[in-house]
């Protein structure tokens, strides 16, 4: 994402959180990734959301034309639980994501994650570096 239009998306993709009846609490990310985090209702699943969210934000980008190429997020997310007590926190970080990125890769980042969650994975199938 350039950021000449980084903020438009954000605004964009709180939209789609908002018309889907979820609570946007924080957006940001950097030139190869985004991190959201959103107060979810139960009435809809994550990967309906996010669906939602990468369809529409796909299809807005390149009717903007905001890419040379045709532009699509690449296959799969990441979605985390956190306690109401670490919101502060997680919203904190979400908006220093720049800062964080001049220390680790986004790969770097997300296998982090994935350790710090116990999730179980396979390096093959950690999504590729494009950026």
């Amino acid at each position: 994402m350039h950021k000449n239009w980084k903020n438009d998306l954000y605004k964009y993709i709180s939209g789609i959180i908002k018309n889907n009846n979820h609570k946007i609490l924080a957006i940001n990310g950097v030139s190869d990734h985004v991190h959201i985090l959103i107060g979810i209702r139960p009435a809809q699943s994550i990967s309906e959301l996010m669906k939602s969210i990468k369809q529409n934000s796909s299809k807005w980008i390149n009717e903007n034309k905001f890419t040379n190429i045709h532009f699509e997020w690449q296959e799969g997310y990441g979605a985390f639980s956190y306690s109401k007590s670490q919101l502060s926190a997680v919203a904190d970080y979400i908006e220093n994501q720049e800062e964080h990125h001049k220390k680790k890769t986004f790969k770097e980042e997300y296998i982090n994650f994935l350790e710090k969650f116990e999730v179980d994975y396979d390096e093959k199938f950690i999504f590729k570096e494009l950026i």
